[in-house]
């Protein structure tokens, strides 16, 4: 045979799945095969891949159970690494792991996002000894990631297993979408929790993707076939730069289509739930909602959405979940959010309609301080144009969260309906007159006296005072509530030095 023949022969073998009994699994299972991932998520033709020969020698173990590519997605450049499950069940081998710190290497050094289409059994046991302990094994792969975070996009779609140690290569991703009933992340198996803690638990509950995307947060998006989850990285990426220098460019767009006003969606009753999301509608350009952890604190929307064809990023309040009030899994969330915007250039634009953070027992035994403070840490770090707006209630510590005054917005502003205060009416009149609450023995009388000095509270919060003392930018009428936020947007956002003192040395980690 011919050097070219033999070449040809060599990476047709490579290439094609030689374990059809495998690839009949993945099938029943609703899986793709490696390369089909890739050629259904890359431009056609856009692609060349590194290290195809790794371990070419050895039976068994074609490219070492690992595709490491660069490739465009709607023409733009990206470094994609995709574990093969045909091969070892997709566990990492020595060659494994120094493809994927070379396409991360390359992801750094070419400036672009970095996408990893994670299904794999973890680390091969028999060959600890080369993949473990020294400077280019495993860990640095994880290394890798922390300094690429905040400076390149990182994506990941988890396909199948991420066990053990492999586990965190997700939890450093800054987007991660899980498949329904295929996507597991977990430290130890169901049988090795068995083994130690005596828990009988089933791999749905241990690590699965409804659990991860609605308990843990691990999970940004849960999706339902491999399909939507190469579709949802597509989505994720249409709204990010290639890297923390650049910025999103700005899209063509539609206004928002015909719906109900503002005045009639948001109850002038700050008791009353209202539908956040017809709310949005009518803000932001038509069909350009993505959000970003829906299924986990929903008390709190994330997302990001386009202004004018502008990227722009969204916290909003839900009084339609728990009141909106904000609980310590929010407070991460929120975090979360605030740094892969504030690390990417993405403006941020806050909704408020909270009352605060949760009280009682039960949130400060989960820390409820502390992960508040990461929230507030995070605001406090963003350097991107910021613009807040008081939808209805504003209460105590919540509307310092939500980008208040006081955390130097670039404005701060206000509908008709705002009720700024530091604490609500019912905590406010229990608070000052609870001793004389007390002495009214009848219930009626006491009823009376209640709602009386709740009335008497409320005439004292509205948006007129804090406007009067320029507290409040503007109070601004739901009918051009868009106009407004897109001039500000344009005007904020034309000085493009703003993020240059913090981002010459490197972003700050995006937290999860």
């Amino acid at each position: 045979m011919s050097s070219e023949a033999d070449l040809l022969a060599r990476i047709e073998k490579i290439t094609s799945c030689q374990n059809t009994g495998y690839l009949n699994k993945l099938h029943s299972q609703g899986k793709m095969f490696v390369r089909v991932r890739l050629e259904k998520l890359l431009d056609p033709g856009s692609m060349y891949e590194d290290g195809l020969f790794a371990r070419c020698l050895e039976e068994g173990l074609p490219a070492d159970g690992v595709v490491t590519v660069v490739g465009k997605i709607n023409g733009r450049l990206v470094c994609v690494m995709a574990n093969d499950m045909t091969v070892k069940a997709g566990a990492w081998g020595m060659k494994t792991i120094e493809k994927i710190m070379r396409i991360q290497e390359t992801a750094i050094r070419l400036k672009v996002p970095m996408i990893y289409l994670v299904d794999s059994a973890g680390a091969r046991l028999n060959e600890q000894f080369e993949t473990f302990m020294d400077r280019r094994h495993a860990g640095k792969i994880f290394f890798n990631q922390t300094q690429m975070s905040g400076v390149v996009p990182q994506i990941c779609a988890v396909l199948g297993p991420s066990p053990a140690g492999s586990a965190y290569l997700p939890a450093l991703c800054d987007f991660v979408i899980m498949v329904d009933k295929n996507s597991s992340v977990y430290l130890g198996s169901p049988r090795m929790a068995e083994m130690v803690t005596r828990e009988i638990v089933t791999m749905e509950e241990m690590g699965g993707a409804q659990m991860h995307c609605s308990v843990s947060g691990l999970g940004d998006v849960l999706v339902e076939t491999e399909e939507e989850a190469l579709a949802a990285i597509k989505s994720y990426l249409d709204y990010m730069p290639q890297n923390f220098e650049e910025t999103v460019p700005i899209k063509d767009f539609r206004d928002p289509g015909v719906g109900r006003e503002i005045e009639q969606i948001v109850p002038a009753d700050q008791r009353i739930p209202f539908d956040v999301y017809e709310f949005l509608s009518r803000v932001i350009d038509d069909n350009s909602f993505f959000e970003f952890k829906k299924l986990y604190a929903q008390e709190i929307i994330t997302g990001f959405a386009r202004l004018s064809g502008r990227t722009i990023g969204i916290l909003a309040n839900n009084s339609a979940v728990k009141g909106g009030v904000l609980f310590p899994e929010s407070a991460e969330k929120g975090a979360h959010f605030i740094n892969v915007c504030n690390a990417y250039n993405i403006p941020l634009l806050f909704f408020m309609d909270i009352a605060g953070f949760m009280i009682g027992s039960k949130v400060e035994r989960e820390s409820i301080a502390r992960r508040g403070a990461r929230w507030l840490v995070s605001l406090g770090e963003s350097t991107v144009p910021r613009i807040s707006v008081i939808v209805r209630k504003a209460y105590g510590a919540g509307y310092v969260a939500m980008s208040g005054a006081s955390f130097q917005p670039d404005a701060c502003l206000a509908l008709a309906t705002a009720l700024p205060a530091v604490m609500g009416p019912d905590a406010a009149v229990n608070a000052m007159y609870y001793n004389k609450i007390m002495e009214i023995e009848n219930e009626k009388e006491r009823a009376k006296y209640v709602y009386q000095q709740r009335q008497k509270y409320l005439q004292d919060i509205n948006v007129w005072r804090p406007a009067s003392e320029l507290f409040i930018d503007d109070v601004v009428p739901g009918a051009r509530l868009r106009d407004e936020l897109s001039k500000r947007f344009e005007a904020y956002s034309a000085n493009k030095n703003r993020q240059q003192e913090k981002k010459i040395k490197r972003n700050n980690l995006i937290s999860r």
